[in-house]
């Protein structure tokens, strides 16, 4: 019994000694240098930064509240613990013009045109979490089965965070298609680990890409090679996989230069002073943009974040494209706002502003949508 309680009381002093020591060692551990390259308008040399926040920085939201938002805080809504879902098959294939957009749930959106298919911010993961038991759970199952998905040509992933990046649908991903995988800096350090291959780039960059689409009736050739590109954009928003990791690697949205028009995809961004947008609009003009809409209130711990309904829609006006697809709601609750919410304020947003619902869907997930040619 002695002995027993003198190792007992060796393993409390380690584990009270541990404690006192915890807040020097965790943070240092949990820390990682994804990038290392000389400083610019957006990276100080450690860590990158939005560059508006410089002149005007985002107000401080209280850890507290900022953690509240996964919790049961005051004024957060209830969600259903499932939402069914009517799941889909798409085509093998989309040639030519044509382009057919599936919502596949959260920010994971199956674009399929030129002969492309291609996969923004894919998770199939059950929680956007870097545990499986604990962290936002879905509540919509993909709009896909992983197991009816095309081959995927091109995947592009924004940035780090579990519910954009994540880990183990990449790898399945990377295992069976062997997809091209286009990332902002750093990024490619976190694949790498994992095993995915990825082309990493500033903002501004661009990879190209080769598609192939039927060309238009009249035409002399009926099929051409086209080069094609994924262009890295700038937008607003903050990267970290354990806290202490934060703005360590780039966060990003993308346009993708197409024959039949042109893709933006935002990722996941704040508002900012909307500069971001008018920037990319220079790469249009666009004939869809996958715009978040979701994951906005509180807005003084989101608004540096997340763009509400409303934001969204000034930034399709500032891109300037015929169409848009509203992501990254109804899949995890990642903040107080009904479950239903977003594409109700969407609606209420694009009447103010006199824009044809129909140029700015937020679908169901799984429902496919044939995009129309810029109007």
């Amino acid at each position: 019994m002695r002995t027993l309680l003198r190792r007992l009381g060796t393993a409390l002093l380690f584990l009270a000694v541990a404690l006192c020591f915890a807040p020097a060692l965790v943070p240092p551990f949990l820390d990682r240098i994804y990038y290392r390259g000389p400083p610019t308008g957006h990276f100080d040399g450690k860590r990158f930064f939005n560059p508006e926040d410089r002149a005007r920085p985002a107000p401080a939201a209280s850890p507290g509240r900022f953690l509240n938002r996964w919790a049961g805080g005051e004024g957060r809504a209830k969600w259903p613990g499932r939402v069914p879902v009517r799941t889909a098959v798409p085509p093998r294939r989309v040639r030519g013009e044509a382009m057919r957009v599936t919502w596949i749930g959260h920010s994971t959106v199956l674009v399929q045109t030129a002969g492309l298919n291609i996969l923004t911010d894919p998770i199939w993961s059950d929680r956007a979490s870097p545990f499986s038991f604990v962290g936002p759970r879905r509540v919509r199952r993909p709009g896909v089965r992983f197991e009816d998905l095309p081959k995927i040509d091109l995947v592009l992933v924004s940035h780090n965070h579990y519910d954009h990046m994540d880990l183990p649908t990449l790898k399945r991903l990377w295992d069976r298609d062997r997809p091209t995988i286009v990332t902002s800096l750093g990024n490619d350090t976190i694949l790498a680990r994992a095993g995915i291959p990825a082309k990493a780039l500033d903002w501004g960059g661009a990879a190209p890409l080769t598609c192939d689409w039927v060309a238009p009736p009249g035409s002399e050739a009926t099929l051409h090679a086209s080069p094609c590109a994924a262009v890295v954009e700038r937008v607003h928003h903050w990267g970290s996989r354990w806290g202490t990791d934060r703005n360590r690697a780039l966060w990003s949205g993308f346009t993708v230069r197409l024959p039949g028009g042109n893709l933006f995809f935002a990722g996941d961004t704040g508002f900012g002073d909307g500069s971001w947008a008018t920037e990319a609009a220079r790469h249009g003009p666009y004939r869809l943009a996958i715009l978040p809409i979701g994951a906005y209130l509180p807005r003084d711990v989101m608004s540096g974040n997340h763009m509400d309904p409303d934001e969204a829609v000034e930034v399709f006006r500032r891109l300037g494209a015929s169409s848009a697809l509203g992501v990254h709601w109804g899949t995890f609750q990642l903040t107080f706002e009904a479950i239903d919410d977003p594409p109700r304020r969407l609606r209420s947003a694009l009447a103010r502003r006199a824009i044809p619902p129909n140029r700015f869907l937020a679908t169901e997930v799984g429902q496919a949508w044939d995009v129309p040619r810029g109007q």
